[in-house]
C-alpha cells in the first residue's frame, strides 16, 4: 500500500504540474507518515544531510561559472572562431552551433544553459540564413545535451556522489562519448544541410583574420583547459576547479572582455542562486524519495523482477537503457539519477558493468530525455530563444535524437570508449 501511495501521489502531482522537487517531497512525506517506520523529523533531517557534501559544493560554483562566462562574452567569441573555421562549408552555421555547444559544455556543465547561451546567438543567425526552423532549433536543442555529457557536468557530480565514485574519473569517462556524439551531430548537420540545398556560407578566411579571432577568443578557449587540466593534472579537486571557474569567468568577463558590469552581474548572481536553489531542492527531495524506496525494499524487488525475466547480460543492458530512456522523458535528470542509481547500479555491477561506465550510460540516456517531451527542458529553452513553435522544434529534433541513440548503443556495448581515457590516467 505504501508503494502504491508513493508512486500514485507522485504521478498525480506531476500531472497537476506541481514542480518536481515539491512533488517528490510531498509524496515521500505522506508515504513515510503512513508507514510509521520513522518520525516526522526524518524528512527535514534528510533534506539537510543529503546536500551536506563536499563534492556537491561544485554544483553552485559550476552553475555560477557557466552563467558568468555566458554573459561575460566568452560564448560569443567561441562562435566567432567557429564562423571563421567552419562558415565556408555547407551547413557551416549548423556545424558552428554544434562545435560551440561542445566548447560551452566544457564550461557550463548544464544542458539548458548551453542551449540558452549558444541558441540565443546562433538560432537567429541560422533562421536569417534560410535554415529550416525545425532543423535549426532541433539541432541546437539536441546539441545542448552535450552540456551534461561533456565534463564538467553537474549530473556527473550528482551521480558520483550517489554512487560513491570519483568525480574526476566520471569526468574523464565522459570525454570520448561526448566527443563521439558531437562529431555524429556535426556529420548529421552537414548531410541535412546538403539535403536541404543550403549553399556554403562565408568565403575562406585569411590567415590574419583567423589569428585575430583566435587571439580575441584565447581567454574563452583557455577556460576548459584550465578547469579540466587542473582537475586531471592533480592541481585541484573538481569542487576547487568549479570555484576557480567562477573567479576566471568573473575576471575575464569584467576586466578583459568588459561585458560584465555591476548591473548585469547582479542579474547573473541572482539567476545562479535561483538555479542552485532549485537543483538543491531536487537533490534533497529525491534523496528522501530514494530512502523511502529503500525502506520499502523496492530496489531489491525491481532487481529480482528484472533478473527473473532477463538473464543475458547484453539483453539486460538493453532493458536498462530502454527503462532509462522512458524515465528520462518524464523525470528531471537530477532526480532520476538520485532515485535510480541505488536501484540500477547494483544490477549493472552484477553483470560486470563498471560504475563509471553505467554512470555515463545513465547520463547520456537522461541527456536524450532533455530533448524529448513532455519534460524536455532543452526543447522549451530552444522555443524561448528562437520563437519557433514547440511542435516544429520537436519534429526537428527527431533525426538528431536518432543519431544520438546510435552513439548511445555504441557506447553501451563498447565499454572501452568510456573506460580507455581514465585508464591512461591510472584511474
Amino acid at each position: 500500500m505504501i508503494t502504491a501511495v508513493l508512486f500514485g501521489l507522485l504521478a498525480l502531482l506531476l500531472l497537476l504540474s506541481v514542480p518536481v522537487a515539491v512533488a517528490l517531497g510531498i509524496a515521500s512525506t505522506v508515504a513515510l507518515l503512513l508507514s510509521g517506520k520513522v518520525s516526522g523529523i526524518y524528512v527535514p533531517q534528510g533534506l539537510v544531510t543529503s546536500i551536506d557534501s563536499f563534492p556537491l559544493m561544485a554544483v553552485p560554483f559550476f552553475i555560477l561559472a557557466g552563467d558568468l562566462m555566458g554573459k561575460g562574452g566568452l560564448s560569443s567569441r567561441l562562435i566567432n572562431v567557429g564562423r571563421l573555421f567552419f562558415g565556408r562549408y555547407t551547413g557551416g552555421l549548423a556545424i558552428i552551433a554544434v562545435v560551440t555547444c561542445m566548447f560551452f559544455a566544457a564550461i557550463s556543465g548544464s544542458g539548458p544553459a548551453t542551449v540558452a547561451a549558444v541558441g540565443s546567438i546562433m538560432l537567429p543567425a541560422m533562421l536569417k540564413d534560410g535554415y529550416r526552423p525545425g532543423f535549426a532549433t532541433g539541432l541546437v536543442a539536441s546539441a545542448g545535451a552535450l552540456g551534461i555529457i561533456i565534463p564538467p557536468s553537474i549530473p556527473m557530480v550528482i551521480y558520483a556522489t550517489s554512487a560513491n565514485v570519483s568525480v574526476s574519473k566520471m569526468f574523464l569517462s565522459g570525454i570520448v562519448p561526448g566527443l563521439l556524439i558531437a562529431f555524429a551531430l556535426i556529420a548529421y548537420a552537414w548531410l541535412q544541410a546538403k539535403s536541404d540545398g543550403l549553399k556554403p556560407g562565408d568565403e575562406a578566411p585569411t590567415r590574419t583574420g583567423m589569428l585575430a579571432a583566435l587571439n580575441d577568443a584565447k581567454w574563452a578557449l583557455l577556460a576548459p583547459v584550465i578547469i579540466l587540466g587542473g582537475i586531471y593534472g592533480g592541481v585541484f579537486t573538481p569542487t576547487e576547479a568549479a570555484a576557480v571557474g567562477v573567479i576566471y569567468g568573473l575576471v575575464v568577463g569584467a576586466f578583459i572582455y568588459r561585458e560584465l558590469t555591476l548591473k548585469n552581474l547582479y542579474g547573473v548572481i541572482a539567476d545562479s542562486a535561483l538555479t542552485t536553489a532549485s537543483v538543491m531542492l531536487i537533490v534533497g527531495s529525491a534523496t528522501i524519495f530514494g530512502r523511502v524506496l529503500a525502506l520499502e525494499g523496492i530496489p531489491q524487488m525491481i532487481t529480482e523482477t528484472i533478473t527473473a525475466w532477463v538473464s543475458q547480460p547484453w539483453l539486460l543492458l538493453l532493458a536498462i537503457t530502454l527503462l532509462l530512456l522512458v524515465i528520462g522523458t518524464f523525470m528531471e535528470a537530477l532526480a532520476a539519477i538520485i532515485i535510480l542509481t541505488p536501484i540500477l547500479l547494483p544490477l549493472a555491477v552484477s553483470i560486470g558493468i563498471s560504475p563509471e561506465h553505467f554512470g555515463i550510460l545513465m547520463i547520456i540516456n537522461l541527456g536524450i530525455g532533455m530533448v524529448t517531451p513532455p519534460v524536455g527542458v532543452n526543447l522549451f529553452v530552444a522555443v524561448r530563444v528562437s520563437g519557433v513553435p514547440l511542435e516544429e522544434v520537436i519534429r526537428g529534433s527527431v533525426r538528431p535524437l536518432v543519431v544520438m541513440l546510435g552513439v548511445l548503443l555504441l557506447v553501451t556495448y563498447v565499454p572501452a570508449l568510456t573506460l580507455w581515457l581514465p585508464s591512461l590516467f591510472g584511474l
